[in-house]
């Protein structure tokens, strides 16, 4: 095991409980369109994965676009409202990512577009507070997990080789996608495996 220094945490189904089914039915409710049909129109097409890799560029954009997509205007209330109702924080994990703040650097990189960076301080208060400004989605690097652009820049924007760098993520393309760029990987499961792989890398 190389001696790692960065340590890079997904959010969704790591950090938090997500329900997407819980944001459909929310949405539904809103808009009055079949919960199916408003998956398809937003999720369903292209959109979602080119945001996540950088376009549109800006929230206000990202806002624009998921309302003409869902056929129903939407506030940054109104969707960091449904963002919220949709996640739950996980405390065990959360605790065992704050302890590495004495042993290591952490960063979060979760698969988004930029409103979600607006939202987070609303949606996942502990990742500020945990990550600070070092809390990111993948629109801010122009490239989506499982791209190995994206872990390369995350990297290089804080100083760190891929080789002294390790990635958690709940899906195991994505941690494959770490791996082929040369971090260390652990696919999440339990908070009771990503001790283990911590004390492994001498973390804790």
């Amino acid at each position: 095991m190389p001696e790692i220094k960065f340590v890079i945490f997904d959010m969704d189904l790591v950090l938090y409980d997500y329900d997407h089914q819980i944001r459909l039915k929310l949405l539904e409710e809103l808009t009055g369109r079949p919960a199916a049909e408003i998956d398809q129109s937003v999720w369903g097409g292209p959109h979602e994965n080119a945001a996540e890799a950088g376009e549109p560029a800006t929230a206000e954009a990202y806002l624009e676009q998921f309302s003409r997509l869902l056929g129903f205007p939407i506030d940054f209330e109104t969707w960091a409202d449904v963002r919220c109702q949709m996640m739950r924080a996980r405390p065990d994990v959360l605790s065992l990512v704050s302890r590495l703040k004495t042993t290591a650097d952490i960063a979060l990189l979760t698969n988004n577009g930029m409103l979600l960076k607006d939202a987070l301080p609303v949606c996942a208060p502990e990742t500020i507070e945990i990550f600070g400004e070092k809390a990111h989605v993948s629109a801010e690097f122009g490239a989506r997990k499982p791209d190995p652009l994206v872990y390369e820049r995350i990297c290089s924007r804080y100083g760190y080789h891929p080789e002294v760098s390790a990635f958690v993520d709940d899906r195991e393309e994505n941690v494959e996608g770490a791996q082929s760029a040369g971090l260390t990987g652990h696919h999440y499961k339990t908070a009771d495996g990503l001790e283990t792989f911590l004390r492994a890398c001498k973390l804790l």
